[in-house]
């Protein structure tokens, strides 16, 4: 049985999901022009509703992402544009965005 859930375990690293790639992530955001809204730099948005992006952890950036492709159902997120921007993207594209903007310097302030 241990064996067994070994084996198992070394599939699961070795057959999981590929790694996220912020160089692949930060041609997307070139490709969809995310810095016209959200800033140059991912720290000041355009309009101050906008969220920075920039530092943010990768796994929100991602969830919120997939929120915006589902839409106003399922517990999605609704804004026109955005739900226009993500569309044609695939789970990894959301995945490897999110790497590349928390790779990037960040103005968000964790502790006073």
């Amino acid at each position: 049985m241990k064996n067994t859930m070994l084996l198992l375990a070394l599939g699961a690293i070795s057959f999981g999901a590929a790694a996220n790639d912020v160089k692949r992530g930060e041609a997307l955001a070139e490709k969809y022009n995310c810095a016209s809204c959200h800033g140059a730099d991912y720290n000041k948005a355009i309009d101050p509703t906008y969220p920075k992006l920039a530092g943010q952890h990768a796994d929100y950036l991602t969830h919120a992402l997939r929120a915006y492709k589902r839409g106003a159902g399922a517990n999605g997120r609704v804004n026109p544009i955005m739900a226009g921007i993500v569309q044609p993207l695939s789970n990894q594209d959301m995945a490897d965005l999110g790497a590349y903007l928390s790779s990037l310097p960040s103005q968000l302030v964790v502790k006073r």
